[in-house]
This record gives C-alpha cells, structure tokens and sequence, in this order.
C-alpha cells in the first residue's frame, strides 16, 4: 500500500532510464490497483513488464472493493500475485479462495504468481515441509500440467517478510529443493524443472548473489527494497551478474 498512480508512475519512469539493459533478469512491477495503468504506460515497450498484488476469483459481480482479472487485463498488466501472506494471514485468504483466483487467473489470461510460506512457529514446530506442501496441493489442485506452463510460485518465509530477517542461502535452497520435489509429485518432472519458483524475505542487493546463485531458486519476490530506486536496481544488477 505505497505509492499512487503519480509516484509510481514517476518511480517506474526513474527505473526504465536507470536499467537501459536488464541482462536478462525478467523484471515485474506490482504497483497498487490504482497505479497500474500509469505504470504500465510508462514502461510499455520497454523489458518492463507489470502486475498486480491480487486479484477476487469471479468474473463480475456484487463483491464491492474487490478487483477482477479482466480489470487488471485492461490495463495492460500481465501478472497477478496470489497468496501472498499478507493476504492468507491478514485478510484471512484461505487455499481454496487462492485456488479459485489461480483458476481464474489463467482463464483471464494473467501470470499467477502463487505464494506460499511458513509463520515462524510452524517453522520451529518442524512444520515448514507440512505447510508449503499444503499449500501447494490445495493451491493448485484442478490444474493440468499445460496450465502449469504459465504458473510462478514464490517462496515467502512469513517470518522473513518485513522483519529484516533472511532465510539463510541454505534455508531458502532447502525449502526450494522441496518445492520442486512437490511439483514432481503432483505433476511431473518436466513441470518441476520449468516452474520459476521466486525467493521472497528481505532479498537486499547484498544477499542477492547469495540467494540466487542456487540452482532451484529463480528469482526473487521483493518487497521493501523495490521502493528505493538504488535497492531494487541494485538486486537487478546482481542477478544479472549471475552466470
């Protein structure tokens, strides 16, 4: 909840003349509802590209305050974040409200970039692999392995979320190495390969090599530092800097 269509649109002007060459990093804004088409405005035709932090699962209707896909669609945005914790352990989202919106992602035709992640006392109850597994089979239960073509999941340790705290490069390799395991099981081996799984927690420019230089971590889902135009091109720069 930073930035109106003004400020981001002007944040998103300063980030295409500062990153001329993204080195092939795929870069996603996600800006509130209100300042996507600004944005999508000024980074269209560039390496660019935008998404929103969420989406409500049908097509119309009576639902006051909430957004649909065709919406977000129409401003030119490709992505569509779900599940973020914020949503599941503030707003109280369920798996199967998440489930519907992924469903309804891809009939729209948005990116989904499914989140999912661990409270830090599931984590100290040994419950990490319990957790995500879960949230994985309910998430995306009722997709065929071509949908998956199109799925991203991000892994967001709760506890790493706004804290300062990181997972360690280890922590974040291991609960990735499991990810892509659980992809196997539901799906297949070649899914499991495919699928981006995008680390989130506190990624800084300092931790970015770190993180990203393991082999089942393809990205990063960053929040606070993508508000600073030297932080978020600095995370940029370093996972271009990767072989």
């Amino acid at each position: 909840m930073h930035f109106g269509p003004k400020e981001a649109a002007e944040f998103a002007e300063s980030l295409r003349i500062n990153i001329l060459d993204t080195h092939g990093v795929s870069v996603i804004l996600c800006p509130p509802f209100l300042a996507l088409k600004s944005v999508f405005d000024v980074v269209n035709g560039s390496e660019l590209k935008v998404g929103a932090q969420n989406m409500h699962w049908e097509e119309a209707g009576a639902f006051t305050g909430e957004i649909t896909g065709a919406m977000i669609k129409e401003t030119g945005a490709e992505y569509v974040i779900l599940g973020h914790s914020e949503r599941r352990h503030v707003f109280g989202e369920s798996d199967d409200w998440i489930n519907k919106k992924v469903h309804r992602s891809l009939k729209t035709g948005l990116i989904p970039i499914l989140c999912v992640g661990e409270k830090i006392e599931e984590r100290e109850a040994n419950e990490t692999e319990k957790v995500i597994a879960r949230q994985l089979r309910r998430g995306l239960k009722g997709l065929s392995k071509v949908e998956m073509d199109t799925v991203i999941v991000a892994y967001e340790p709760v506890w790493a979320i706004g804290t300062g705290l990181t997972a360690s490069p280890q922590q974040a390799a291991d609960v990735h190495a499991f990810i892509r395991s659980a992809l196997k099981t539901l799906f297949d081996g070649d899914v499991a390969e495919s699928t981006w799984i995008l680390y989130g927690g506190s990624v800084k420019p300092d931790n970015t090599q770190g993180l990203l230089s393991n082999k089942d971590i393809d990205g990063a889902l960053v929040g606070g530092a993508s508000m600073t135009l030297e932080a978020f091109k600095g995370i940029i720069d370093e996972a271009g800097a990767i072989d």
